[in-house]
């Protein structure tokens, strides 16, 4: 059974919102209003205002299975409909497959990719879901 549960903002520009128990860091989320430069290009589905995008989401490897991943998409879920965003929009490793069933079984639509050269040649894949 979790004890109390928090999330608190960062001092980054881009909001870093963590998960603790116990004064031990179960996982972060990092949450933007602003579109990085390498989405541009992409054919969302909502029009390319009032978005929030997702930046980074990662749990600690000892509690990997316990949920907390969903607990970070829900609370950016329900941050976003709370504040009336038109949809989430966020990019996973193409290589990464756990990532990929993770975000479609939450409804997440796979879109187009966008390349990081300095990260790897694979690219990585856009989702979306629509709020």
């Amino acid at each position: 059974m979790l004890a109390k549960i928090h999330f608190s903002p960062s001092i980054y520009l881009d909001p870093l919102y963590v998960l603790e128990e116990n004064d031990q860091i179960l996982g972060i989320i990092v949450l933007s209003e602003i579109m990085d430069e390498e989405y541009k290009h992409i054919s969302w589905l909502t029009h390319s205002k009032k978005n929030l995008y997702i930046h980074r989401l990662a749990t600690h490897p000892d509690s990997w299975g316990k949920g907390f991943g969903q607990k970070l998409m829900d609370f950016a879920e329900e941050f976003a409909k709370k504040l009336n965003f038109n949809s989430i929009r966020l990019d996973t490793f193409s290589l990464n497959k756990r990532n990929q069933k993770f975000y479609e079984a939450r409804g997440y639509q796979k879109l187009e990719d966008i390349y990081f050269p300095k990260q790897s040649a694979a690219p990585f894949h856009c989702y979306e879901l629509i709020l």
